[in-house]
C-alpha cells in the first residue's frame, strides 16, 4: 500500500485510547451466492452493533474489509465501528485468496504505521479470513503460495497480527490448514453459522478492548480447536 493510500484512509478516531484493528478478509466468489453472502452481509451489521453496544469497545475497535471474488478489493478501510458501513455484498467471480491475505497483510502494516505516527498504542491486529473454497490464484509450491504460507506464518510467529481461518462448506480444509499458522488451524463453520461467527467476533473484540497492551488473554468459548482458545494482546 503505497503513502498516498495510506493518507487517504480514514483517521484513527479516539487516538488517546488503544486500538484494536481486524480486517476482515471475505470470499464473495460466485459459489458464495445466496443464502451464503446475505448471511455474511446480516453478519457485518450484526458484528458492527454488537461492537457498539460496548462504550470502552466503540472507542477502541476498528475494522477494515477485504475481499475477493472477480477482483481483490479493499472494500472498506480502517475505521472506528460507528463509521463502519461496508456495502451489501455480491458474489460474483472466481477466489483470488492469495491476493486477498497479502493485501489484509499490508492493510494491517499500514494501519500499524498510523498508529505509530500519531503515537496510538494498538492491540495485536487481526487477519479474520472467511472462505467457502480453495484459492484459484495459487497452489502449493508454487510462488505465490509460498510467499503468502511465509508471510502469515512469520507474521504470527512475529506477533505482527494473529490469524484466524473459517472454512464454509464446501471449502478445502486441507489447503485452509496449510495456510493457517500451526497454532491456529482454521475451524469450519457449520451451515446457518454466520451470524454466531460474527457474534463471536465482537464478543472478542469487546473483551480484547476491556484488556491491556500485551495480556495473555481468554477468548470468549468458541467451537472450534484449541488455537482459539487464547491470544497475546501486544
Amino acid at each position: 500500500m503505497t503513502l498516498d493510500a495510506l493518507e487517504q484512509q480514514i483517521e484513527i478516531a479516539n487516538p488517546q485510547h488503544p486500538h484494536c484493528a481486524t480486517v476482515l478478509a471475505l470470499d464473495t466468489s460466485g459459489s458464495m451466492h445466496g443464502d451464503k453472502i446475505r448471511q455474511v452481509n446480516e453478519g457485518l451489521t450484526a458484528f458492527r452493533e454488537d461492537v457498539l453496544t460496548d462504550e470502552l469497545a466503540r472507542k477502541r475497535v476498528e475494522a477494515a474489509v477485504v475481499t475477493f471474488g472477480s477482483h481483490v478489493d479493499l472494500a472498506h478501510p480502517f475505521s472506528s465501528m460507528e463509521a463502519f458501513a461496508p456495502p451489501a455484498f455480491r458474489a460474483d467471480g472466481s477466489t483470488p485468496m492469495g491476493d486477498a491475505i497479502l493485501k489484509s497483510i499490508d492493510a494491517i502494516r499500514a494501519r500499524k504505521a498510523m498508529y505509530r505516527q500519531s503515537g496510538t498504542d494498538y492491540y495485536r491486529p487481526w487477519i479474520f479470513l472467511i472462505t467457502d473454497g480453495e484459492p484459484t490464484d495459487m497452489h502449493p509450491g508454487d510462488k505465490l503460495w509460498d510467499q503468502v504460507v511465509a508471510e502469515v506464518h512469520g507474521g504470527e510467529a512475529a506477533r505482527e497480527f494473529c490469524f484466524f481461518g473459517v472454512g464454509v462448506d464446501p471449502a478445502n480444509m486441507d489447503i485452509l490448514r496449510r495456510i493457517c499458522p500451526p497454532e491456529r488451524p482454521p475451524v469450519q463453520l457449520r451451515p446457518g453459522r454466520f451470524r454466531a461467527m460474527f457474534e463471536w467476533l465482537s464478543r472478542s473484540q469487546r473483551h480484547i478492548s476491556a484488556s491491556r497492551v500485551g495480556e495473555r488473554l481468554a477468548l470468549p468459548p468458541a467451537t472450534g480447536p484449541d488455537g482459539w482458545a487464547e491470544i497475546t494482546t501486544g
